[in-house]
């Protein structure tokens, strides 16, 4: 038996988009609609009723969305003029289950014509959130595919402390030790047994944390 779905959350991604006049790139957006659940669902984009119509077309604006996968919608820009910039229109994300046609839920997609491109990189959603499925084919062969947990090298960069002293240590176990015989190196510069008993415990130690990291 269906449960249910009133108000199911939807999952997409991102919540607004934005074109720019002066890059055609940016004139084609990509959302990302997840299906987490364990059922399909029948999803449709429509744009709000005061919203101009013919300023987007929306590549395979209905469809299915297995469970546990995810779907790109294409949406394009075909009315980048200045009178179009800083109007907000709206798209509404609304998902049913498949096949009863229960409405599940909605979410609202913001849309924006600026005139130039931001110096803002395109935020990111957190990769461990979601999972990577296999590909599969939908209706209109949109790619399809659903999400297994990644993980991600990362990189914690030079540790430039542990570096210097741990070359610190190396130069003062290859001093002369007190008492020996070295005319080419200073008196003071001729270190003590409990000195260089130090420096080579304090390099163990360095060289431990560094293979640790």
């Amino acid at each position: 038996m269906m449960p249910q779905l009133k108000g199911l959350p939807v999952f997409i991604f991102p919540h607004s988009i934005k074109f720019y006049m002066d890059d055609q790139s940016s004139h084609k957006q990509v959302l990302t609609l997840y299906n987490p659940y364990d059922f399909r669902l029948k999803f449709q984009v429509c744009l709000e009723k005061s919203a101009q119509r013919d300023k987007y077309t929306v590549v395979d604006s209905e469809g299915t969305i297995k469970a546990k996968c995810c779907i790109d919608i294409v949406i394009r820009h075909i009315s980048a003029v200045p009178s179009n910039c800083n109007v907000v229109d709206r798209f509404s994300i609304d998902v049913e289950a498949y096949p009863t046609k229960m409405f599940a839920g909605r979410q609202i997609v913001t849309a924006t014509l600026l005139s130039t491109k931001e110096s803002v990189g395109r935020e990111t959603p957190d990769i461990d959130t979601f999972q990577q499925f296999p590909r599969s084919e939908t209706k209109h062969q949109q790619s399809s595919y659903a999400l297994i947990a990644q993980n991600r090298p990362v990189d914690r960069g030079t540790n430039y402390v542990a570096l210097i002293a741990a070359l610190v240590c190396m130069v003062g176990l290859f001093l002369p030790t007190e008492g020996d015989k070295n005319p080419n190196i200073p008196e003071y510069l001729h270190l003590t047994i409990n000195i260089k008993i130090i420096l080579a415990f304090v390099l163990g130690m360095v060289t431990i944390i560094t293979l640790r990291l």
